[in-house]
């Protein structure tokens, strides 16, 4: 939360290609700090983790929207890249790293600390192709504007444009949801310690992801209908879907023993869980989506920074806290902060019915409409 934030803000000053390689060689001296023991070396690996995260959530998307606009290419056809990297990326590419761990750790015996050290090797390969194949492109390329100069105006820009206030509120409580279920779903799904199939759920979560993507693409390429319409619906789903272990406390009385397999409750909250899974895959495209309207280009990766603050905290809270109240409470709070994502998505439409927005897309039309509108104002 602290060092990632100011690091991820330099790539609008200094570069997002540059930002991107700082990501690679961060995360790769985080993979490398898992051999250490020592405890002092780990929270550097942590701060290091924290820094390339952050740089991974702004300067990618930065720099993948300023590029596609400058190329002329049509904005519309950002929805599509943006659902192939969830589709791809979040999905089958998970997967599939997902069963190289398995195999480098259990099957091949190598420890679990080789698929950090694969993962550097990975790392290396895309920096290489960022170094080589990558144009560079800034967002506010001001020499004489501070860090701190630079966080307040995206402060400002925020404080001042409802549209992406209600942006940035909605992805925090998304994702804040979104990072508790993935630290609580194991102990949801095997509250006796039942002998659940691990690598097998993680599988069927990122093949759910997947399948939510592929739904997006569909609903991103259909231009009469709004990105704020169907998040609405998106959101109240997911709630339900996170509402579930309670439900399921509530109506049914455990079973499970210790080491032995799922249960049935077990496997319907799994269903759940799934049907979540497919929510955050039309989440992520979708967001991206808006991000790209509402954000302003020459600030984005400082306010996409901004934006990811209310999440590391809640999830700090949250982590702090987990021994401190029953799964149930922590997934029914999930579920209400859901519902008011829904609820600020539809004041988020009403909102995006008045002009003007700041996307990059828009700015042509806008200036067109002002040329048109001068002869008749003289």
């Amino acid at each position: 939360m602290v060092f990632g934030t100011f690091v991820g803000s330099l790539a609008d000053k200094y570069g997002r290609k540059r930002a991107s390689i700082t990501y690679c060689i961060t995360y790769i001296l985080s993979c490398m700090t898992k051999h250490s023991p020592e405890y002092k070396v780990l929270m550097l690996g942590r701060i290091l983790g924290g820094i390339s995260t952050s740089l991974l959530f702004s300067a990618f998307e930065s720099w993948l929207v300023a590029e596609h606009f400058k190329r002329g290419f049509e904005a519309q056809w950002l929805s599509l890249t943006f659902s192939k990297a969830v589709f791809f990326g979040n999905g089958l590419v998970a997967i599939v790293s997902g069963l190289v761990a398995n195999l480098l750790a259990d099957t091949m015996s190598l420890g679990p600390v080789s698929p950090f050290d694969t993962a550097a090797c990975v790392l290396a390969l895309g920096m290489v192709i960022v170094l080589y194949t990558w144009s560079e492109n800034y967002g506010d390329a001001s020499e004489n504007r501070s860090l701190l100069d630079q966080f307040k105006a995206a402060a400002s820009t925020i404080a001042s444009d409802e549209k992406i206030a209600l942006l940035g509120a909605i992805q925090s409580l998304f994702e804040g949801s979104m990072y508790t279920f993935v630290f609580l779903w194991t102990p949801a799904l095997s509250p006796n310690d039942e002998e659940i199939p691990h690598g097998f759920i993680f599988a069927t979560f990122m093949l759910s992801s997947m399948i939510g993507s592929s739904l997006a693409s569909r609903l991103l390429a259909r231009s009469s209908l709004r990105v704020e319409i169907y998040m609405q619906l998106v959101f109240l789903v997911s709630a339900a879907t996170l509402l579930s272990p309670v439900v399921i406390s509530i109506l049914t009385t455990s079973s499970g023993e210790k080491g032995g397999s799922m249960t049935m409750p077990g496997r319907v909250q799994l269903f759940a869980f799934c049907i979540f899974e497919v929510c955050v895959g039309v989440f992520w495209p979708s967001i991206m989506k808006l991000r790209s309207q509402y954000v302003p280009e020459e600030s984005r990766s400082t306010i996409l920074n901004f934006f990811r603050i209310p999440v590391n905290i809640f999830v700090c809270v949250v982590l702090y806290n987990v021994n401190a109240f029953p799964i149930t409470i922590m997934f029914g709070m999930c579920s209400i902060f859901l519902i008011m994502a829904s609820v600020l998505q539809n004041r988020l439409m009403v909102a995006a019915g008045k002009p003007k927005t700041h996307g990059f897309e828009n700015s042509l039309s806008e200036r067109t409409e002002d040329l048109e509108a001068e002869p008749l104002n003289i």
